[in-house]
């Protein structure tokens, strides 16, 4: 390949908050392009699945080549939500620099912040771009301030644009060219290709998305994959226009896609390093952190008989999402299922709901939970992301639980109630900055715990949804942590036994028994509903008895023989409360595992 060819090449990534109009300047950048034809053109061009169209948002980095003024670019839109970090992390080591959209209207977000130093990490050119200037909220100047100052980025290098109306979005194309530089890869190199992406086609096996760093990839070559170790024989290369698009070469610097007839996403995981099995490359390419899960909830079959059917969706689902988790699961109250862990709130609902969607399934998801650190006697350490996993408490010397280092990005004034929202939820301020007068920064140490339940709702209703959050795992902490049991007629539900805060663990087993007692109909005995720590127990209500009017028959009469028949009937009732079961229907689980929503 010649050097000239290498100078018209230029990989970037759109990188910014969530909703600040990445997916809406992709979609620009296609038109000015013209790589799609005017007549097939929608929104959300490149976001593939019916779900990121329903909520707006981007969940797959998606990757396309466009063409501009003799330059190749290879363009990736990245999710802008924190729980898809990942995902944005993987596709900056695939490129040379980034585009960093702010919104106009609303200035520096949490994720803004979180992305650019993620970029500045990767050593990586920033393209800024003031987005969402056609809106009559807009402040350009007063936000290119704000991003000068809080990033060091020169106001009269961010560039004003819309990317809905097209403006300013060809002189964005040309900054891209000037300011973005050329790949540094070697031509003449053993292979050495980097996967960033991969999803499971059923026709065709996985198909990946890669960046040749050095050298060149053929059709048709024996390919090996360094982590894994295994070979695999090239069946089709090309480029994403975005259709699929083959070619007989994927040259230095060139970002496409690769198809080599494997079966298992697990193969060809992101970060593998592809070289060439006859002239291989002496090292890998440096890869990027794993996607560690961080909340796990139990996902149980409505229908028992089910459970294969979540076997196999599962399976299909972790072929195109290799970030979450999941292993065998049963529960005494719930039957057969999966224990997942995810990368957080978001993710967990996401894939729930695609599981539900693409495969046909009724699902029970258990509260979230967090994985704590049981310190048993003896000097053992148990990891603990299942309540009903956690050794007896006479055996627990300490539990350590997650704790989240989290920044926050708000107008000045919701100052005071974010405040009181972080020590409720016993977070420990690290630093407060004013970005502007108007806009201020907060720092937190808080537990993980602390934030899967409903944190962001409460943040976004605070502080009437203009406030933004990052965060980051920042370790573990000694907490004083208890285990808190639901027990229904004596009989522990594991299903709704809970890790929590000594000091919480009182109000958590009232509201949970209030609502057990509103879900759960009545039986033909009394049934206690107890909410226990250890041997003590914290809160109860009772579910009254059906009663049968066994007195209908006495017409006035001896006072008697009516006690005798209501004695008869209290001794029947008491022995079927000894060999009775409590059934709990499938929609009291649902109801009274939403507790918290």
């Amino acid at each position: 390949m010649s050097t000239a060819a290498l100078d018209r090449i230029r990989a970037v990534a759109i990188v910014a908050h969530v909703d600040h109009g990445k997916s809406t300047l992709a979609d620009r950048l296609l038109e000015i392009c013209g790589a799609v034809d005017p007549r097939n053109m929608k929104a959300q061009y490149l976001d593939s699945m019916d779900i990121e169209r329903e909520r707006g948002i981007t969940i797959k980095a998606q990757n396309v080549r466009l063409q501009y003024k003799d330059h190749d670019i290879f363009l990736i839109d990245t999710p802008g939500h924190v729980d898809f970090g990942y995902e944005v992390s993987r596709s900056l080591a695939a490129c040379d620099g980034v585009i960093l959209l702010v919104d106009a209207s609303q200035g520096i977000e949490a994720q803004t912040l979180a992305n650019c130093f993620l970029a500045l990490e990767h050593d990586l050119t920033i393209v800024a771009a003031l987005n969402k200037i056609d809106l009559p909220a807009a402040d350009p100047e007063r936000y290119a301030g704000e991003i000068e100052k809080v990033l060091g980025i020169p106001a009269d290098e961010i560039l004003p644009i819309s990317a809905k109306t097209g403006q300013g979005v060809r002189e964005l194309l040309d900054a891209v060219i000037e300011r973005i530089p050329v790949p540094t890869g070697d031509p003449e190199a053993p292979l050495q290709a980097l996967v960033f992406d991969s999803y499971y086609d059923q026709y065709r096996g996985v198909v990946s998305a890669v960046r040749v760093l050095n050298g060149s990839m053929k059709n048709g070559s024996r390919l090996r994959f360094m982590q894994t170790g295994g070979l695999h024989e090239i069946e089709e290369i090309g480029l994403k226009t975005p259709d699929l698009t083959p070619v007989a070469e994927l040259t230095t610097g060139e970002v496409g896609y690769l198809i080599a007839g494997i079966k298992n996403v697990a193969e060809a995981r992101s970060g593998e390093t592809v070289t060439e099995a006859a002239r291989p490359a002496p090292t890998p390419l440096a890869g990027y952190m794993e996607p560690k899960p961080m909340v796990f909830c139990g996902l149980f079959p409505m229908d028992g008989d089910e459970f294969e059917n979540l076997r196999e969706a599962l399976e299909k689902l972790r072929l195109n999402d290799a970030s979450f988790t999941y292993e065998p699961e049963t529960s005494g109250a719930l039957g057969f299922g999966f224990r997942c862990g995810f990368l957080g709130l978001l993710h967990m609902e996401i894939v729930r709901e695609r599981l539900e969607r693409e495969f046909n399934l009724s699902l029970i998801a258990t509260a979230p939970s967090v994985a704590y650190k049981a310190h048993v006697r003896g000097g053992q350490q148990i990891e603990v992301d299942n309540p009903a996993a956690m050794p007896p408490g006479g055996e627990i010397e300490f539990i350590e639980e997650p704790m989240l280092s989290i920044t926050i990005l708000s107008p000045s004034n919701y100052t005071g109630t974010l405040m009181e929202l972080c020590q409720t939820r016993r977070g420990e301020m690290g630093r407060m900055e004013y970005l502007s007068p108007e806009r201020v920064e907060l720092h937190y140490r808080i537990p993980l715990a602390e934030v899967v339940t409903d944190f962001f709702d409460a943040l976004k209703s605070r502080t009437k949804g203009y406030a933004s959050l990052d965060y980051e795992p920042a370790g573990y902490e000694r907490s004083d942590l208890v285990k808190l049991d639901v027990m229904l007629n004596g009989v522990p539900v594991d299903a709704f036994s809970s890790i929590i805060h000594r000091s919480k663990a009182y109000d958590y087993g009232r509201r949970m028994t209030e609502k057990l007692r509103e879900l759960i109909p009545r039986q033909m005995f009394d049934v206690p509903i107890q909410a226990a720590i250890g041997g003590r127990i914290v809160a109860r209500e009772t579910v009254k008895a059906k009663r049968k009017d066994v007195l209908a028959k006495c017409y006035g009469g001896d006072i008697t023989r009516k006690r005798k028949l209501l004695e008869k009937q209290k001794e029947g009732k008491k022995r079927m409360k000894n060999i009775g079961r409590v059934e709990v229907p499938q929609e009291a689980f649902v109801s009274a595992l939403k507790l918290d929503d």
